[in-house]
């Protein structure tokens, strides 16, 4: 079997930066790529804070008014941000509910969803500090965010 090189590999990394763009469309279906470092460039995301950052926003996402229209909200392997998977949404209305995802995080004292032994294969291994540092220092990122810079080459 030849492995040809996916979507994701094609992107030249070395020119990317931290933002929201759209990784592919698939049909009805759109990846976001929730770039929080510039790879090869920053320290990535620690572990726990990554793993809170998913339970969190994962958790906001599948209760906002556009719950039907989230598929996925998971991280990259690289650990230097997320995707974002929809269905049947506007890019703008995306783009607002990354915003108040991390919004939300930057702020949120409660318990971290999901954290359990019951509900988390990795339930201990949580840093809501982390977390909310993490998503305070990206906020700035997305803040005058539009549809126009949604494209890797903007």
């Amino acid at each position: 079997m030849e492995l040809r090189k996916i979507a994701s590999f094609q992107v030249d990394h070395t020119k990317l930066d931290r933002g929201m763009y759209i990784s592919r469309i698939d049909e009805d279906v759109v990846t976001y790529d929730i770039r929080m470092k510039k790879p090869n460039a920053e320290p990535v995301l620690p572990n726990a804070a990554l793993h809170t950052i998913e339970h969190l926003a994962a958790t906001f996402l599948r209760n906002s008014e556009s719950a039907e229209s989230i598929l996925y909200f998971g991280p990259m392997g690289c650990r230097t941000g997320f995707y974002l998977l929809t269905r049947g949404i506007a890019h703008v209305e995306a783009i607002r509910l990354v915003k108040d995802s991390f919004a939300l995080l930057a702020a949120y004292d409660g318990p971290v969803p999901g954290a359990s032994e019951a509900e988390c294969g990795n339930w201990r291994e949580h840093d809501l500090p982390a977390a909310k540092a993490e998503a305070a220092s990206f906020l700035p990122v997305l803040a005058g965010y539009t549809e126009a810079m949604l494209s890797y080459r903007h």
